[in-house]
């Protein structure tokens, strides 16, 4: 049992759960219920908006994204047995389970990821956005097979898929939103900005998640090499992919600053991300460029899954701000 969660990563579909709660309450319903609408059949009182995504449909979203994810992770290690033994040293596909058994869990996780996506997509009224869950089954597969041997495109891909988990939260509360309103709201609102909030926080996602790609790639190096894998590191030197990662980091924080500067401008929001989000990115910085060894790139790349993690809880900070009124 302990190979199974191992395999799935339960760590990482821990935090992809945890980002689509807080994206959804934590984000999206305080900023929902920033606005006020007259409904109809109502007083003629402005009453705040309220989420119209029902409960039942976002967990089984929630459950949709991580058994497509858990699918990915099962797939990349049943590609990935060769390197990994030059690498980590060490399998759980080939060894503590079987390729076969590990074959039949990924075509599982994904039959029943894409079914919700599919279903969830038809309560929704849009039964061809179930599409969308049935395209990132097949570029998860087609990156363990065959893009992140190529140079970037697996790093990008990877990244991209990371961006659009706050974004499935958004993309499937916004007809919801347009459908109950538009027919029980006096005049009501525009609700496209609320992908103004989610694509931040996605943007950041992608970007973090870029970085510490390539660093997991300089980390990777030896057994990328031994296999022709021309990644961004077995291409352009590992040099250049150091430059890169922190080039990737210093617009990160540039970026936290400009938005923070033109749209927040509060002083709490100055000092969780200076102190949770661009000290630990300078740190890697210096770890990258001072590391000599695997070892110290597993910290950077570590470290940069915990920037990527105070990412996303920066939207209980706004909960907070909005809730109490501080900005």
């Amino acid at each position: 049992m302990k190979a199974f969660f191992n395999l799935i990563r339960w760590q990482n579909l821990l935090i992809v759960v945890l980002t689509m709660i807080l994206i959804r309450y934590a984000l999206l319903e305080p900023v929902l219920g920033k606005l006020t609408v007259t409904l109809n059949e109502g007083s003629g009182a402005a009453v705040p908006v309220t989420l119209q995504f029902s409960l039942f449909n976002f967990i089984l979203l929630v459950l949709a994204t991580v058994f497509i994810t858990a699918g990915g992770y099962v797939i990349n290690d049943y590609f990935d047995i060769r390197t990994d033994l030059i690498n980590k040293g060490s399998v759980i596909v080939g060894t503590r389970i079987e390729r076969r058994q590990a074959m039949m869990l990924h075509n599982v996780f994904n039959i029943a990821g894409v079914a919700l996506g599919f279903y969830i997509s038809w309560r929704s009224g849009y039964f061809l956005a179930g599409m969308l869950f049935l395209v990132v089954s097949g570029l998860l597969y087609f990156y363990s097979a065959s893009y992140k041997r190529q140079f970037l495109l697996g790093n990008i891909v990877v990244a991209v898929l990371t961006g659009m988990v706050p974004l499935l939260v958004g993309f499937y509360e916004w007809p919801a939103l347009y459908r109950y309103y538009s027919v029980n709201a006096v005049n009501p609102p525009d609700f496209d900005f609320i992908f103004y909030w989610i694509g931040g926080f996605a943007f950041f996602a992608f970007l973090t998640t870029l970085t510490r790609e390539i660093i997991k790639d300089i980390e990777d190096f030896e057994g990328d090499v031994a296999y022709g894998r021309n990644t961004l590191p077995v291409v352009l030197g590992i040099k250049t992919a150091k430059i890169i990662a922190s080039f990737l980091n210093l617009i990160t924080i540039a970026l936290l600053y400009i938005i923070w500067h033109l749209f927040l401008y509060d002083n709490y929001t100055l000092v969780y991300i200076s102190a949770v989000l661009v000290l630990p990115l300078l740190l890697v910085i210096f770890i990258v460029f001072r590391s000599t060894d695997r070892k110290r790139m597993h910290s950077a790349s570590r470290l940069m899954k915990i920037v990527m993690l105070g990412g996303i809880l920066y939207s209980l900070v706004v909960k907070a701000l909005l809730t109490w009124n501080l900005i």
